[in-house]
């Protein structure tokens, strides 16, 4: 059965209530609005329990809030002075009495906001939070009026309006809970971003924002052309919005000020393309006309009430980011989430690649100093938060601290980090945390004013060949500074290795025709040299594969690729050319299968369930697809090819998958655990072991090709089953028994009633008295795939579903005889 949202249990008990015909305007939708408090109250930790008219000095509210774990099993709650309603407080009116009355008595104004600090007042389908001073803190209206109210408790509910009415509720049950966890600010920046979206999608247009839409579009080199590309500006404009309020903030509360206000926060924000983002967006004539400045006040009121000190604690960690950004885009748009194929990257896949990259530039190009060389450019086109970028700074900085540089070590790092050390982001939010995350690594020698990190807001699949100059942006002069910035990179630095996670899947957002084609180079053949007829190439990653590739071999003519992907590149059909492609400009490659496909419940090697190894306990659930991490060198070099292929990493539980493949960097014995692959036209160049059993797959008819030769029938038994059986000794006993010289026709016929019956041209008493001489041949029986596809192989397991068991028939056959014709 579905989860049933709030709303939905909210209404249907209103209009039950309201079918009756008997209740009062007000106390008898008492019941409903319990209900659906205490639904929301029931998600939160700790839970939030609503009693209905506590008792107390300052009058008796409707309802007070209370937190569940301040109660014993088993306990009544009694509101004394030493159980305060640490939630506040709740009016409730009937549907027609006026919200602007009812936030004027002198009940709510006198008594009980000075008692009880926060209140929540509704009269069904209006609902406003109020603050001790009498200041309205966040509205929400179900309906504009109350016409429309009931007609909405009667009918259908947007699934929209579903899930920004409980998150309303949830910011007003946690209004009054202390703020000390990341993934608990998370949640309220999410919520209000959320909101704003909301708002955002029910306008047809943003008249306001098109200069700055326009601007993107050209800074980026997208266009923002189709239903989900509208949906990934507005997206990127609130997240601009309120990750630059968070930043500002941070900036603000780290130099121990107080009375944070979000409407000067452009002055905080140390990115020049950010601090021009968030001016144009953070306009009066841009944002009131769109409703979000209550939303943006609410935000700024939420900064103020974290405790500082725990939380920049917990937001110092090296682990912050997976607890404060991932929870937020997942809450905030986990569509787009979805769409982009954005996920985190655990640390322990981060570290593998990055200190393989290190290793192998040490290996095999020479570099003695590895990702430490100032020569070494290092690109992470999908950078995120910049989970690369840092692994990659730590390890320069261990490299140079065994090199005994001191108090140089801190200079160099900045230089790098400044430099050489590059991200591309196209999403705001990640952007603004990956500078926060570098900024955190340089601590001993901090950002100047005029500094930042080589982390660059831009398209990383547009802007790499000198034609693709992009116009003035008049009034933007920060994004074409930008634009300009990532440009020299993707066209004039020497970049040696590119690394990271790509997007997974493919977005319908994004027009392609800046990219230039990307992928049309992955296509050539596949119809007419390899009969490939079907095939998608369109999921984001294999752009980026081509960006590396293109990089590398085109470029800079050496150098590394580390990502960690999808696996289907690896064997299926459809990129049969882009593996031929990649093996033309790659002479080392390495492959890691994580396993991990939940689209059909893969098993690993070792038999169990292979669960994805991005999932984190308690965190997130990881993608559903099947990924490897693979590891391409183009040494420059007249070497001989070496490809290999790992899939020993059995261990079902993600965790350990990942620990185990950390710690196969020390193992002494690790080359061994991989396997040699000889990747030819005949196997399609597949990148994983194939056995000597089916080394001519390849070359096999396809389906398809079957499918286009006009059908045969085949041999036809046309005996009523009287010569075919699946089990060979039934069949052998029947035949015997048929053709037995002793016996009569009749006593034949009751051993085999089938080849005893006349047919059109068969005689059975004649053609039995003809066989009956030769009597029974035990070798004219034979094994016959009665069906297509009807041989398969058994394979041993614990798990009976897994053994496939061989379904062809045994037919007693002679060709010239007249048992089959």
């Amino acid at each position: 059965m579905p989860h049933e949202s709030v709303l939905d249990v909210y209404l249907d008990e209103v209009r039950r209530i309201r079918a009756t015909k008997a209740g009062t305007a007000e106390t008898s939708y008492y019941p409903a609005t319990a209900m659906m408090l205490n639904k929301v109250g029931d998600a939160l930790r700790p839970k939030v329990f609503c009693l209905h008219h506590p008792s107390g000095d300052s009058g008796i509210p409707d309802f007070g809030l209370f937190e569940q774990a301040q109660f014993k099993r088993d306990e009544a709650p009694e509101w004394t002075e030493a159980v305060n309603p640490e939630r506040g407080v709740v009016e409730a009116k009937g549907a027609s009495h006026s919200m602007a009355t009812l936030l004027a008595s002198e009940q709510i104004k006198k008594r009980y906001l000075p008692a009880y600090g926060l209140l929540l007042a509704t009269n069904l389908w209006q609902f406003r939070l109020v603050g001790s001073t009498g200041a309205i803190l966040e509205t929400f209206d179900l309906a504009e009026d109350e016409v429309g109210f009931w007609k909405l408790a009667s009918g259908s509910r947007p699934d929209t309006l579903r899930e920004r009415f409980d998150a309303f509720l949830s910011r007003c049950l946690l209004t009054k809970a202390p703020l000390r966890r990341p993934s608990d600010v998370a949640f309220f920046l999410a919520s209000y971003a959320r909101e704003a979206l909301g708002r955002l999608s029910e306008r047809a247009k943003l008249p306001g924002l098109a200069g700055l839409r326009k601007g993107m579009e050209d800074a980026l080199g997208i266009r923002f052309d189709a239903r989900d590309g509208e949906r990934l500006f507005r997206s990127t404009m609130v997240q601009t919005l309120f990750y630059g309020l968070f930043s500002a903030w941070v900036v603000h509360a780290r130099a121990g000020k107080q009375n944070f206000d979000w409407r000067v926060s452009q002055w905080s924000l140390h990115v020049p393309v950010m601090r021009l983002l968030f001016g144009q967006i953070a306009t009066p004539q841009a944002l009131e006309p769109l409703g979000l400045v209550p939303l943006l006040d609410a935000a700024g009121a939420a900064m103020e009430r974290i405790e500082r000190d725990p939380f920049f604690t917990a937001f110092s960690d090296t682990h912050a980011v997976q607890y404060f950004y991932e929870p937020f885009l997942q809450y905030y748009d986990p569509e787009l989430r979805r769409q982009l194929g954005v996920w985190y990257t655990p640390s322990e896949i981060v570290h593998f690649q990055v200190e393989r990259v290190d290793r192998i530039l040490r290996s095999e190009l020479g570099v003695k100093s590895g990702l430490a060389d100032q020569n070494v450019w290092v690109l992470d086109p999908c950078c995120g938060t910049g989970s690369y970028i840092v692994a990659v700074l730590d390890r320069i900085r261990k490299t140079l601290n065994g090199q005994g540089l001191g108090d140089l070590v801190a200079e160099e790092l900045k230089k790098a980090a400044t430099t050489r050390i590059v991200g591309f982001e196209i999403m705001t939010a990640p952007f603004v945390i990956s500078h926060w995350q570098v900024g955190e690594r340089l601590h001993d020698a901090p950002l100047g004013p005029n500094e930042r990190a080589a982390v660059y807001l831009t398209n990383a699949l547009t802007g790499w060949k000198p034609t693709d100059v992009g116009p003035p942006i008049p009034g933007y002069e920060e994004l074409v500074e930008e634009r300009g910035a990532a440009a020299a990179v993707k066209r004039d630095r020497p970049i040696l290795v590119v690394l990271g996670n790509p997007p997974y899947n493919a977005y319908a957002g994004v027009s392609p025709d800046a990219e230039g084609g990307l992928v049309e180079t992955y296509k050539v053949g596949l119809i007419d040299k390899w009969g490939v007829r079907k095939f998608n190439l369109d999921d984001l990653y294999v752009r980026f594969f081509r960006i590396a590739a293109r990089r590398i071999a085109e470029g800079t003519g050496r150098g590394i690729v580390s990502y960690i992907s999808n696996s289907s590149w690896i064997s299926l059909p459809s990129f049969t050319v882009m593996r031929e492609s990649l093996l033309q400009n790659f002479d080392r490659i390495w492959i890691e299968n994580m396993h991990g496909d939940r689209t059909i419940t893969e098993y690993g090697p070792d038999g169990r369930s292979s669960e994805t190894v991005f999932a984190i306990d308690g965190f997130s659930p990881g993608i559903w697809q099947g990924v490897a991490t693979s590891l391409l060198v183009r040494s420059g070099q007249n070497k001989a090819p070496i490809y290999r292929y790992r899939n020993d990493l059995n261990a079902s539980d993600a965790a350990q998958r990942r620990a185990d493949l950390v710690a196969s960097l020390d193992d002494p014995n690790a080359s061994t655990k991989y396997e040699r692959l000889t990747p030819l036209p005949a196997n399609r160049y597949v990148l994983r072991p194939v056995t000597s059993a089916h080394a001519s797959y390849g070359e096999w008819p396809t389906i398809d090709s079957l499918l286009r030769v006009a059908p045969l029938p085949g041999l036809l038994e046309k005996r009523g089953g009287g010569l075919i059986d699946f089990d060979r000794k039934k069949l052998k006993a029947r035949i015997k028994a048929y053709l037995d010289k002793s016996s009569t026709f009749e006593d034949a016929r009751g051993a085999n009633p089938a080849l005893a019956t006349n047919r059109a041209g068969y005689d059975a008493k004649k053609v039995r008295f003809r066989f009956v001489t030769e009597g029974f041949q035990p070798g004219n029986v034979q094994r016959y795939a009665y069906f297509a596809f009807d041989l398969t192989h058994i394979r041993p397991s614990k798990r009976p579903f897994e053994i496939a068991y061989v379904h062809s028939c045994f037919m007693f056959c002679r060709t010239q005889g007249a048992f089959c014709s």
